[in-house]
């Protein structure tokens, strides 16, 4: 992950001299971001990873979640502005699942990995007052949690988080007398630093990206194999070190694996067909008339179906650099619809 407001200014530097960083590359379609995120009580928010929520019978109720990596985390109304904010201290990724009971009543459980605390913050967001509170704590010993993502599947809840020694462990998690319970199951490792992650709950499959390599797909599940399966490779034409934030868009019946390259701005798209995935194209998220460009993505997270103001479902994302404000980073909501026309999906 590459962060501080001195490589902000530097890849703009860069851009401006030299033109895009994908201009060498294989040519991105071009797509802009129809929503950001404003935070006007801190001037140098050090964002990293968003995840979308809407009701399902009312998607005009939505929030999203994103990390501070200094500070802890926020809750956005779909308008961008700040509803909530959690003082968790430093935390780098973000992911939430739905239908979690706690003394009988629905949540939807959001978690976030902690790597300075060596742990994992959990949280309980009520779908009915769109409030949020943090619920608890799930330690890590010494294990340092990096990259973070979630899965429900078979009725059971897991956290799957990575580290830089390139182990991601899965544990379950449900709720106790006092908190989270939380029970580690298995440990997958790939070659070097991983941090992305995301879980296709139908398939059983869980997509890991390895910063400096590529996208990976390991079987997932307690008893699952950990054979490595090779999606993608660090090629500096599709794919640009460092592969960071992996989501799913799932739409129109078809199935899309998404990853930001973040060495030149842009998202790789893969069409999922089984065990096939069949590469569509790359996108960059330009500047409009009102939001800047998106530049060196962390993290990312598709929304599929009706969110907010984007009836067929939206993508958020990192942004490094939030011009023209040096050294705040923001998230971007780009509405599905237009990368789904600029890829020339069916």
């Amino acid at each position: 992950m590459k962060r501080a407001a001195v490589l902000g200014l530097t890849l703009l530097a860069s851009a401006c001299a030299t033109g895009p960083r994908w201009a060498n590359g294989e040519p991105p379609v071009l797509v802009k971001a129809a929503m950001e995120t404003v935070v006007k009580t801190d001037p140098t928010v050090d964002a990293d990873d968003p995840a979308l929520w809407a009701d399902p019978s009312d998607p005009s109720r939505a929030v999203m979640f994103g990390t501070d990596k200094t500070d802890g985390l926020y809750v956005h109304n779909l308008d961008g502005s700040v509803r909530q904010f959690f003082p968790s201290g430093a935390l780098n990724n973000v992911d939430l699942r739905p239908g979690f009971k706690v003394d009988g009543k629905d949540y939807v459980l959001v978690g976030a990995s902690a790597d300075e605390a060596f742990g994992l913050f959990v949280y309980l967001f009520d779908p009915a007052t769109l409030e949020t509170k943090q619920w608890g704590f799930i330690s890590t010993g010494t294990w340092e949690p990096y990259g973070f993502c979630m899965a429900k599947r078979d009725g059971n809840f897991y956290l799957i988080a990575d580290s830089k020694n390139g182990e991601a462990k899965v544990w379950t998690v449900a709720a106790g007398p006092s908190g989270p319970v939380a029970e580690l199951i298995r440990t997958v490792k790939v070659g070097s630093q991983p941090e992305g992650c995301v879980v296709d709950e139908e398939a059983g499959n869980l997509y890991i990206g390895e910063e400096d390599v590529g996208l990976w797909r390991v079987a997932f599940g307690p008893g699952a194999s950990d054979e490595l399966h090779s999606i993608a490779r660090i090629d500096g034409k599709r794919l640009t070190a460092d592969v960071e934030g992996v989501t799913i868009m799932r739409d129109r019946g078809k199935k899309y694996l998404i990853a930001s390259s973040q060495g030149d701005d842009t998202y790789n798209v893969f069409r999922i067909e089984g065990l096939a995935h069949v590469y569509i194209g790359r996108f960059a998220i330009v500047a409009g008339e009102t939001i800047d460009a998106v530049t060196a993505t962390d993290g990312l997270d598709a929304f599929s179906g009706p969110i907010g103001q984007f009836p067929e479902g939206a993508i958020a994302f990192h942004d490094d650099e939030d011009a023209p404000s040096p050294g705040q980073q923001n998230y971007k909501v780009v509405d599905w619809r237009d990368i789904r026309k600029a890829l020339n999906l069916n």
